[in-house]
């Protein structure tokens, strides 16, 4: 670590410990201060998100030193770079082009991000108008990326309208695929196949599956009922695609932030084009914060401060996510890999052992249900979590309000209560009704969950991540970590290596020994 990095660290480190009750009593400008919004669209279609850190211990002081740890880290060159499609991810010698997808980039990559996606609509709608026949079910196979955007946008989009019956298969374990085949007639499935190299094991082995179903269910052609998402097109029409459905993306692309590429064929054809396009709109207004943004104003790179707060001075392990809304109810999965892929790493950019602890693990749940499952630990138990919620205050159903006053009287009193504490006992003083209190919180507020929110929403996480990783001085773009085990089951299946006693024997119990 630089002397300047080290010298921000200890600024930080020195810094007192006040709690939260503390830090409100008599500052009236706190959450002002700390509270910001991101805005996109005009007059009718103006809305927003409210980002609410007055909650979580940043302070004044804080927020200086931490902007020192932005300027130690040269924050602002990292993000200069990731604009401008330079090779920022340096182990693989490779730009990370997302926000191309989006608008923002080198005008090559943007020009081309542009093309492929005009591309990808003339096929949408070319089905939409019967080009392929009747189209009722999609199946969309893919695994990490490849599937969990979909899924989650697929999910919290067409909820009330679905132009297509839409399945996101990921898991190697046939049960997935089966229930899918349960729910489509083969006469009208289409297959996405979404894999960047077009030869992920679990995908290719779910694809060929699918091919079989498709042809024992009197379909002549199955390869004819295939769209291939993929950064490898020449590897899609050697598998038997034809080259008119095959929807490449860019190389630079990554797995984890490719919903924005081809790899929303499914959004696209579910959900609408159009939702598809404010998808991206609501991303290009976050972007557009971000890189234009400097300092504790810049609200991505300020919730990375308040991250990088907990993990290191307050030796938090883990973050917790809880969206107020069952239509983001894969979201905590979605930013598991986002940030554990990510950040989940031990050296720097430069192949130096880190001096500090990484990603926090990354989990949640849906409120109310996890106000009956987990937090009572949140509340009670020993570990420090600092804590997102994420609620909308327009509804997203139409029944009595009394439902949506409820959720979302629920969500704000669970971070004043992580924040106030208090005893629930008659006297005030049995141990076991007492709640200690400052405990972290932060909360964001949308306007609405539509499809701009939901890209804006996905948007901040991805530049939160990349904060985080430019002040921990680490490469968030690679994920060899992923790698080690996809060997080793190669190996098994190969009899090509020798391995511990333990797996020996799981392998002969299970009979693959």
């Amino acid at each position: 670590m630089s002397d300047s990095r080290t010298a921000a660290w200890d600024q930080i480190e020195a810094l007192p410990q006040a709690s939260l009750s503390d830090l409100f009593a008599g500052d009236d400008a706190r959450v002002d201060r700390l509270s910001g919004r991101i805005d996109w669209g005009e007059g009718e279609d103006a809305a927003g998100i409210r980002f609410d850190w007055s909650k979580t211990h940043l302070t004044a002081d804080l927020l200086d030193a931490f902007d020192g740890l932005a300027e130690a880290s040269d924050f602002a060159a990292r993000r200069a770079e990731l604009f401008a499609g330079e090779p920022i991810n340096v182990t693989e010698g490779r730009a990370a082009e997302h926000t191309a997808q989006r608008g923002s980039g080198s005008e090559a990559s943007v020009e081309e991000a542009d093309a492929l996606r005009t591309r990808m609509q003339m096929l949408v709608e070319a089905i939409r108008e019967g080009a392929l026949g009747d189209v009722n079910h999609l199946i969309h196979i893919g695994i990490g990326g490849s599937a969990l955007g979909p899924d989650l946008a697929v999910d919290a989009l067409t909820r009330d309208l679905a132009y297509v019956d839409c399945h996101v298969v990921s898991n190697i374990d046939g049960v997935a695929l089966e229930e899918a085949f349960a729910a489509c007639d083969p006469a009208t499935t289409l297959v996405a196949v979404a894999s960047k190299t077009f030869t992920t094991i679990e995908t290719m082995t779910n694809a060929e599956s699918a091919m079989r179903w498709l042809r024992e269910g009197g379909v002549s052609d199955p390869h004819g009922r295939v769209i291939a998402l993929t950064a490898n097109p020449e590897r899609a029409v050697e598998w038997g695609v034809d080259e008119t459905r095959v929807l490449p993306f860019m190389e630079s692309v990554g797995g984890r932030y490719s919903l924005w590429s081809s790899i929303g064929f499914p959004v696209a054809l579910a959900a609408g084009w159009d939702e598809f396009a404010a998808m991206l709109e609501g991303a290009a207004a976050v972007d557009a914060h971000f890189r234009d943004t400097d300092g504790r104003d810049n609200l991505p790179l300020r919730a990375a401060f308040a991250d990088q707060y907990y993990a290191r001075v307050r030796g938090c392990q883990t973050r917790a996510v809880f969206a107020y809304d069952e239509r983001l109810a894969l979201f905590p999965s979605y930013l598991q890999q986002l940030e554990m892929e990510s950040n989940g790493k031990r050296v720097t950019s430069n192949g130096e052992p880190v001096d500090g602890p990484t990603a926090p693990i990354t989990w949640g749940g849906v409120g109310t249900d996890a106000q009956h499952a987990v937090f009572q630990l949140l509340h009670q138990g020993t570990h420090m979590v600092p804590v997102d919620f994420i609620a909308s205050i327009a509804p997203g159903d139409a029944l009595d309000p009394a439902h949506h006053a409820i959720l979302l009287t629920n969500c704000f009193a669970q971070g004043a209560a992580l924040m106030a504490g208090g005893n629930m006992s008659a006297d005030g003083k049995d141990p076991a009704r007492e709640f200690p209190g400052n405990r972290p919180s932060a909360t964001i507020l949308c306007d609405d969950l539509d499809a701009a929110t939901l890209g804006a929403l996905i948007a901040f996480h991805e530049h939160r991540t990349f904060a985080n990783a430019v002040l921990m001085g680490i490469n968030p773009f690679d994920q060899f970590g992923v790698e080690l085990g996809k060997k080793m089951a190669r190996d098994i299946e190969g009899g090509a290596a020798e391995f511990d006693a333990s797996t020996k024997a799981l392998l002969e119990a299970s009979g693959l020994g």
